[in-house]
């Protein structure tokens, strides 16, 4: 979705947000760093198949999916990561990797980590890695109506220990 397309359904539903341009960056933590966001509102989206059904989950960039707590908080018996092959046509008009949260615009159901929930505002990539839009997660939740689940935990950098196991290796 480019950018412009989801600017347009921010602006038909009279919300304010800020658009910030920022040097190419790839992953979600790459992206907070580069325009300056704290990695706890920065969100990233992962897109997983829950029992063969698409799926859109959404956490800080600074966090994984843990996919024990994933499959038992949907009920799911497999949970697995989509191919990358497969997002451009899940995301028409999209960057690889740079699909905003916004799983109702693309027929998929939504799940947001209950860690975003907990902040007053949310950033995420626009569809592109040299822009993001910032809003609040009051105006996020009422347009996206996520699901609001525990399925991450803190990503601690392998010099201060390690996160629980299990966890679904993304990119982002």
């Amino acid at each position: 979705m480019p950018t412009q397309r989801l600017t347009q359904f921010l602006d038909d539903n009279h919300i304010k947000y800020v658009t910030i341009r920022h040097s190419p960056a790839f992953t979600a933590a790459e992206t907070a760093h580069a325009a300056h966001i704290p990695g706890k509102i920065m969100a990233k989206t992962v897109i997983v198949r829950v029992d063969g059904a698409p799926a859109m989950l959404v956490l800080p960039s600074c966090y994984k999916v843990h996919s024990d707590l994933l499959k038992q908080e949907l009920g799911a018996t497999d949970v697995s990561l989509v191919s990358e092959f497969e997002l451009p046509d899940l995301f028409p008009g999209c960057e690889t990797g740079a699909m905003p949260p916004f799983g109702n615009l693309f027929g998929l159901d939504t799940y947001a980590a209950e860690s975003l929930a907990e902040d007053s505002e949310i950033a995420f990539n626009s569809g592109s890695h040299e822009e993001l839009i910032r809003m609040s997660w009051e105006d996020y939740e009422r347009l996206v109506s996520p699901k609001i689940r525990m399925f991450s935990f803190k990503n601690i950098p392998a010099h201060e220990g390690t996160g629980p196991g299990n966890g679904i290796g993304e990119r982002g």
